[in-house]
């Protein structure tokens, strides 16, 4: 009783206080809100071209959101909103594949889903897309291509492709069906113990996939697996709750969540007996691996269930809420920040610069030792050592591997016509395909080949640089080749021996049954290293 009376006394004391701050805001309001409708009235009386009402109110709202200085938070029209819906929930209406612009004008397919319209029809990566119903869609961006494509679920389409090697337009007759973008497209097997698979992104059954990838997996004999999120942008934090559910016990946090209403304070804990016990876990972490990827990132490293290897994390813990507006249009806005189980907060400090890029206030990607020494220290259940600072730190950093001097040259003189090289890349795969085996090694003739095709689709590169970088242009032939030819999972595998954090979760996971045999061993492997 006397803790509560002295709590009111306490409250009395600071009414004058506040009473007296809310004369002074509404005074504030009122004259911000005097100089708004000021502004308004003569831009649409006196600015030298005529604005719509509509159109000048939408500007102040963009304006508005604009100069919160924050990158997550957005107004979208109703157009955009129904874009934001289909990234969101992973499910649209449309044919199942994915396009990208070609140098010089049009569109190509990129990758096609499994059991969509697409597949079905045998449309392949690299087919030009040349007409759309009765519209000859060469001259359009990607954005006007998927928006022609998109449709409702059961209505009818017409596309006609181009095909390198094959003279006459390709016309397929689609019915549009409901897509579902994988947030797993594979699994497969390193080793007679190990398995793999990417995470690509959090969509709205992320979590029931990631399950079924472990499933799968074990069922193969898998004891440990490596989940790559490397890339991985996140999405749906509820499906990170639900992959927290899954490996957590009964009651272990898995994050929680601080703003400044009553209703941005929540804490996420696991609910039920954790699955797959026994089964040791890698997970892939690199700067492309971010918000709801890091919630899980972090919570599985907080809880020793999961040893990050790679390098460290974007830094995106922030939450956006999605507030639906009239006239379907809806503003996302950031409202609170996400913290790990040992109570690290997962957003990076980044600043806004003049020319309206976010960059790191103390960038630390490579994670050195003094980078490393500089950031707040936390506590495992175990008590490892875990960094706060934002982002997720990896429990061993390992860097992928470097270009050589002379591939950096090459790389660099390609950078600038990289959607050409691409195309040129895609198409002289395609072409290979009938006539490679598995176990295939690039050919010096192939090398030769593709420099003609490269400096026929205006990418110039002296021969002398392009035959000194022969490593890096064997890599995308092989890459590409493989994956045209053979698809993702021989693609992967034939990668491994350039995928040095892959490489380095293999080896850690080579010896031992445990994860904590697996904590312990990686704790060696980075003090060896440093």
């Amino acid at each position: 009783m006397p803790r509560l009376r002295h709590a009111a006394i306490a409250g009395l004391l600071i009414v004058p206080l506040i009473a007296g701050g809310f004369l002074v805001q509404e005074k504030s309001a009122r004259d911000g809100a005097r100089l708004l409708g000021d502004v308004l009235e003569l831009v649409q009386d006196r600015f030298v071209d005529t604005l719509d009402a509509s159109a000048l109110y939408e500007k102040a709202a963009r304006g508005l959101v604009k100069e919160l200085n924050d990158p997550y938070s957005e107004l979208y029209s109703p157009k955009e909103r129904e874009t934001l819906s289909r990234q969101i929930n992973g499910h649209y209406g449309g044919i199942g594949m994915l396009i990208r612009p070609l140098e010089g004008g049009g569109v190509a397919v990129s990758n096609v889903f499994p059991n969509t319209p697409a597949e079905k029809a045998g449309i392949r990566e690299g087919d030009r897309i040349l007409q759309i119903d009765t519209a000859d869609s060469r001259g359009w961006t990607t954005s006007q291509v998927s928006e022609t494509l998109l449709g409702t679920p059961g209505t009818k389409v017409q596309v006609k492709f181009g095909r390198p090697a094959v003279t006459e337009p390709i016309a397929v007759n689609f019915t549009r069906a409901e897509i579902h973008i994988p947030a797993v497209q594979y699994t497969m097997m390193l080793d007679a113990k190990t398995g793999y698979f990417p995470l690509l992104q959090f969509n709205e059954t992320a979590a029931d996939e990631f399950q079924s990838a472990l499933n799968t997996l074990v069922k193969q004999g898998a004891t440990s697996v490596v989940v790559d999120l490397r890339g991985n942008p996140g999405g749906i934090l509820d499906q990170a709750i639900k992959i927290g559910d899954l490996l957590l016990d009964n009651g272990q946090q898995i994050s929680s969540v601080r703003g400044r209403g009553p209703d941005q304070q929540a804490s996420f804990a696991a609910k039920g007996a954790a699955q797959f016990k026994n089964l040791q876990l890698v997970l892939l972490t690199d700067n492309g691996t971010a918000s709801a990827a890091e919630i899980v990132a972090g919570a599985l490293q907080d809880h020793d269930r999961a040893l990050i290897v790679g390098q460290t994390s974007f830094g995106k813990g922030l939450v956006q809420t999605v507030y639906p507006l009239d006239g379907g249009w809806a503003l996302k806005m950031t409202t609170a920040k996400w913290y790990t189980p040992s109570g690290r907060s997962i957003q990076k400090e980044r600043k806004l610069l003049p020319d309206g890029r976010f960059v790191e206030v103390m960038p630390d990607s490579l994670e050195t030792d003094s980078a490393r020494k500089a950031r707040p220290v936390y506590h495992s259940d175990a008590g490892r050592i875990v960094y706060g600072g934002g982002a997720i730190t990896p429990d061993v950093v390992v860097k992928d591997d470097t270009l050589t001097t002379a591939e950096q040259t090459l790389a660099k003189l390609i950078a600038p016509k990289y959607a050409a090289f691409y195309t040129v890349v895609s198409d002289y795969a395609l072409e290979l395909r009938p006539s490679v085996k598995q176990n295939f090694t690039v050919q010096p003739a192939w090398r030769d080949e593709l420099y003609k095709r490269l400096s026929a689709a205006g990418v110039q590169v002296d021969r002398k640089v392009y035959d000194a970088g022969q490593a890096f242009i064997d890599r995308e032939l092989e890459r590409t080749v493989s994956r045209v030819a053979f698809g993702d999972t021989a693609a992967k595998r034939r990668s491994i021996k350039d995928d040095a954090p892959l490489k380095k979760a293999m080896d850690l996971l080579s010896t031992g049954s445990s994860q904590r045999d697996l904590l312990a061993r990686a704790a060696l492997a980075s003090r060896g290293t440093r």
